[in-house]
């Protein structure tokens, strides 16, 4: 979806957009990152703390209420205020009946230009985690997780058939022509590695359009959009615009995750034995 300067605005297109995707079948809808807002996170502006909300609070209520209207799984990224001066960066899981089964605190928060999220976000203290639906068991991470093979892997083990990845990112427009496609590309790249590794479905899903907010420096973010579906094999079963507001509506079918894990049984050889030294941060020659 494309985000105005208007919270409000937003917030209503996003609701109608669930509808319309109940209306044409979908089960499940995940919305972009923090898709209430415009990428406020593209200048440290203390005033921008204001946009933030608690959880449960109005707007993961309003998701609650249509979530329950209109039978679906709802995944919301939101700006979470859990008190003065600690906020994070959450996506919160509610259930077709309009209940809330889950909230996910963003683990790994950037420090780039125009992406200042250390700015506004604590990082999150819940873990990787997965949760009970409607449509079944599934896990959410956002944005900058996507690059962490660790976090993708912890929770496909915490039992999740799909990995959800809601998601802001974009082109610096001075970069694009000589960076822009692979960027784009190595982002698609790094979420189908994890549907392949993890024998999961992968969903990601960005935001389109320019926006350069307030206090933001330079020519601001040309969000890339390409939102995505990958099987467990890693391919793109469907793909949105680059540009255009759009919706896919993708089937997951976990017959052919079991087939796939079968025939690829990642899960079953991994040396489990082995792996402590992951925990550290760099290991030496020595092995120390």
């Amino acid at each position: 979806m494309r985000c105005s300067p208007d919270p409000e605005d937003n917030l209503r297109r996003a609701l109608e957009r669930v509808r319309a995707a109940a209306r044409d079948g979908a089960a499940l809808v995940c919305l972009p990152e923090l898709f209430r807002t415009q990428y406020f996170c593209q200048a440290e502006d203390h005033a921008n703390f204001d946009l933030a909300e608690p959880i449960p609070g109005p707007t993961s209520q309003a998701l609650a209420e249509v979530a329950r209207e209109a039978g679906v799984v709802i995944i919301g990224s939101l700006f979470e205020r859990r008190a003065a001066g600690l906020y994070h960066n959450t996506a919160v899981v509610i259930d077709a009946d309009g209940r809330q089964v889950g909230t996910y605190r963003k683990m790994h928060i950037p420090d780039d230009p125009l992406y200042y999220e250390k700015f506004y976000f604590t990082p999150g203290d819940l873990g990787f985690r997965a949760f009970d639906t409607a449509c079944g068991r599934i896990g959410t991470l956002v944005c900058w997780d996507q690059w962490y093979p660790e976090g993708a892997r912890l929770t496909a083990l915490a039992g999740a058939d799909v990995l959800f990845y809601p998601t802001a990112i974009g082109w610096h427009p001075s970069e694009k022509a000589e960076f822009g496609a692979a960027q784009a590309s190595a982002w698609q790249t790094a979420q189908r590695a994890h549907a392949i590794a993890n024998g999961v479905y992968v969903a990601a899903v960005n935001r389109v359009g320019h926006e350069n907010p307030s206090g933001a420096a330079g020519q601001g973010i040309e969000f890339w959009g390409g939102s995505f579906v990958a099987d467990p094999f890693g391919v793109v079963l469907a793909e949105g615009s680059r540009t255009e507001e759009e919706t896919l509506i993708v089937t997951c079918d976990r017959r052919h995750q079991e087939s796939v894990r079968r025939h690829w049984p990642f899960l079953r050889d991994r040396r489990i034995d082995a792996y402590q030294p992951i925990t550290r941060r760099l290991i030496d020659d020595a092995g120390s």
